[in-house]
């Protein structure tokens, strides 16, 4: 049992370590040696793990698809913002996350897996918002496909352009603008003011 909770530890070691490289670096100037420095292992021990630096890649991808879990809201469109609210907190807080969407976003020789993190971003959306419009919360005639596209394509611009300017400092708050102005062409306007377009306060520890 000890040993596989060592190798649970280093494999964990060489995805936080790969993470901050890739997301400093990208995926093409990151190298093997980098991570192992940062991570004091044996290239035995990586290659344990990881046979080459993009199964690496791969399983930080897999952190994107985990990150899209949905808030436990009855109201289903309260859960896609905050949604996307928690997955912009993530992005300032979280280096395996901000890895794994550099890697998709970014052109490189990486080659992303068939269901790319657009498609797992969209499913969650899409199931989210069949949710929400049969309990009566999405607006007739809107297509929950093209809504979803659309607010997956806005994020991740917003958040691009987050990174460019402010180190992504400001992207909750560009997200909460978003959605301001997004939800008349998609919520019932009952509904509107109810919903919540900012992050809810963090809880303190006692």
């Amino acid at each position: 049992m000890a040993q596989q909770e060592r190798g649970k530890r280093s494999r964990r070691s060489i995805l936080e370590a790969a993470a901050q490289v890739f997301d400093e670096r990208g995926y093409d100037a990151a190298s093997t040696n980098e991570i192992l420095a940062r991570t004091g292992l044996t290239r035995g021990s990586l290659y344990h793990h990881f046979p080459s630096k993009e199964a690496i890649a791969l399983a930080l991808v897999d952190a994107h698809a985990e990150a899209l879990e949905a808030p436990d809201q009855p109201v289903k469109l309260q859960a896609v913002i905050d949604l996307t609210l928690e997955f912009a907190r993530g992005l300032q807080t979280n280096p395996v996350l901000r890895a794994s969407v550099r890697l998709t976003v970014e052109q490189t020789s990486f080659s992303c897996p068939p269901e790319t993190a657009y498609e797992q971003s969209s499913t969650a959306i899409i199931e989210l918002l069949r949710q929400g419009q049969e309990q009566g919360e999405i607006l007739p005639g809107v297509d929950v496909k093209e809504a979803a596209a659309t607010i997956v394509g806005s994020f991740t611009g917003l958040q691009i352009m987050s990174q460019a300017y402010t180190g992504r400092a400001d992207l909750p708050e560009r997200v909460s603008v978003f959605w301001q102005f997004m939800l008349p062409g998609l919520a019932y306007p009952g509904l509107i003011g109810r919903l919540r377009t900012t992050l809810p306060p963090v809880a303190e520890a006692g």
